[in-house]
């Protein structure tokens, strides 16, 4: 497994800081990010280093408190392995339980992240040497809401700018026939590669009920298009009985580790890896190492980050699943307003890796 070329590498850490970033997105919320810095002794002895990670809980009010409490220490000599098992026994939400469960394991994914490109840097490499993995160019899809009430404005003004675009889509109940015709006039049925229904978040902004019209519609209107995260209900069940649907069905809000993979209801032929979501970087790479020995097809995905995650989210991409319709387009695909000059797909792999970064990330 890729997890025991990084376990025992060394990692130094001095000092810890923290840094609160914040950004009006396309949909509708102003995102907030914390970006952790961890630093130590490069390879002479007055050159320090700093390796960076990113925060992505969705809870505004859990970020402030970070900002006034800190983190617990962190600073000593470590493994990567045994800093892992050292965040493992931190409360790392000093200032008050988060408000979802999953925000534990976002935290600590940005805290071992950061600490990964430091150990790496401290050694004067960087995650693919160390995994012996080549960087390729990552393939990546634009996600975008359709509004409300929903239409094609947005898709028509990123194909002008980016005419082979391909795209990530979210269905609601408001999608009505009119409104799945003009898609297809305005982009191609082709073009939507994955459509997220969103039915397996619960007690969230972005929950969105069963609805047997809806996913009939769009089951049949884009059908090449991945299925994300469906509810299975009474009602819908029937709509995946066929092999050849099921094979299109991708999850990802389910999936935290390993164990989530084994107790879906089908064995996938699709997952969405969003490493936030597993929090370490063990349960991660135990799961890459499942899916590719059983040839589940890989992407990954995007939490709207605002700082190095996003890089870092490519970057793992270039290493395990770059023709995948990857959901980490560079982050100007989310702001409020389509600009010029938007990057296209695909991106290209980094010419000098260094540490766990990957550089420069638009």
């Amino acid at each position: 497994m890729d997890y025991d070329r990084l376990a025992d590498v060394p990692v130094t850490i001095d000092e810890v800081s923290t840094e609160r970033r914040e950004r009006a997105t396309s949909s509708d919320f102003t995102r907030v990010t914390t970006e952790f810095a961890l630093s130590g002794p490069g390879s002479s002895d007055d050159a320090a280093v700093t390796g960076y990670g990113e925060d992505v809980t969705y809870e505004t009010a859990d970020h402030d408190r970070l900002a006034e409490t800190g983190l617990p220490d962190l600073t000593g000599e470590w493994t990567i392995d045994s800093f892992s098992s050292r965040l493992a026994d931190l409360d790392l939400f000093p200032g008050g339980v988060p408000d979802r469960a999953v925000f534990r394991n976002y935290r600590r994914w940005g805290i071992e992240s950061a600490a990964l490109d430091l150990a790496l840097r401290q050694a004067e490499t960087d995650l693919g040497s160390e995994l012996e993995r080549s960087y390729d160019p990552v393939r990546f899809v634009a996600s975008t809401r359709l509004g409300d009430p929903p239409t094609t404005d947005r898709l028509e003004s990123l194909r002008e700018r980016v005419p082979a675009l391909e795209f990530k889509l979210d269905p609601i109940p408001a999608w009505d026939d009119d409104l799945v015709a003009a898609i297809g006039e305005t982009v191609g049925t082709e073009a939507v590669r994955i459509l997220d229904l969103k039915g397996q978040y619960e007690g969230t902004d972005v929950d969105v009920p069963a609805d047997p019209a809806l996913y009939d519609r769009v089951l049949t209107a884009f059908p090449e298009a991945i299925i994300e995260d469906p509810t299975l209900t009474d009602e819908t069940r029937p709509l995946f009985a066929d092999p050849a649907v099921r094979d299109r069905v991708s999850w990802d809000a389910p999936i935290h580790g390993l164990e989530d993979v084994e107790a879906l209801p089908w064995e996938p032929d699709w997952l969405n890896i969003k490493p936030s979501r597993f929090g370490s970087l063990e349960s991660l790479c135990e799961t890459l190492a499942y899916c590719a020995e059983r040839d589940i097809r890989l992407y990954g995905g995007g939490q709207f980050e605002l700082g190095v995650g996003r890089g870092q989210l490519q970057l793992l991409a270039s290493l395990f699943y770059p023709d995948g319709p990857n959901d980490i387009a560079p982050r100007a695909y989310n702001d409020p307003a389509v600009e010029d000059g938007l990057p296209t797909s695909p991106l290209e792999a980094p010419a000098d890796a260094a540490g766990f970064r990957w550089e420069p990330s638009a």
